[in-house]
């Protein structure tokens, strides 16, 4: 009874999370918002989907492909998000109107895509 009761309550809040990374792509003003609430919210919802699916099942063999997924998930999710963001960087997407700053313009070769100057901390994260 209890183990049935835990399994909804972590597929609902998985649901949740990725009901949140839908609403993120819609509503968010550009592609570097979207990605950002995509790959965390979404990330964070099939974590707590591929935790209750194991805690319903509660095989061992299953629990163990759940948390393998799920670490192989932790593991790639960021790295994808960062080369598709970095993509959309050198293809030029565009920027929202409201952002602030663009701390990478300027320091990127056009040929090879490399970083050619260090990247400055900000202002206020500095300490002196």
């Amino acid at each position: 009874m209890f183990w049935d009761i835990l399994s909804k309550i972590l597929i609902l809040i998985g649901g949740f999370f990725m009901f949140v990374a839908a609403l993120g792509v819609l509503r968010m003003p550009d592609l570097y918002m979207r990605l950002h609430a995509n790959t965390k919210s979404a990330t964070f919802g099939i974590g707590f989907l591929l935790l209750g699916a194991a805690v319903h099942f509660g095989e061992f063999a299953i629990s163990i492909r759940a948390l393998s997924i799920l670490l192989f998930l932790f593991a790639t999710a960021p790295v994808a998000a960062h080369m598709i963001g970095r993509a959309a960087y050198i293809a030029k997407s565009p920027l929202w109107g409201g952002t602030l700053s663009d701390d990478l313009a300027g320091k990127y070769d056009k040929k090879t895509h490399e970083l050619t100057a260090e990247i400055e901390e900000p202002k206020a994260a500095k300490k002196n």
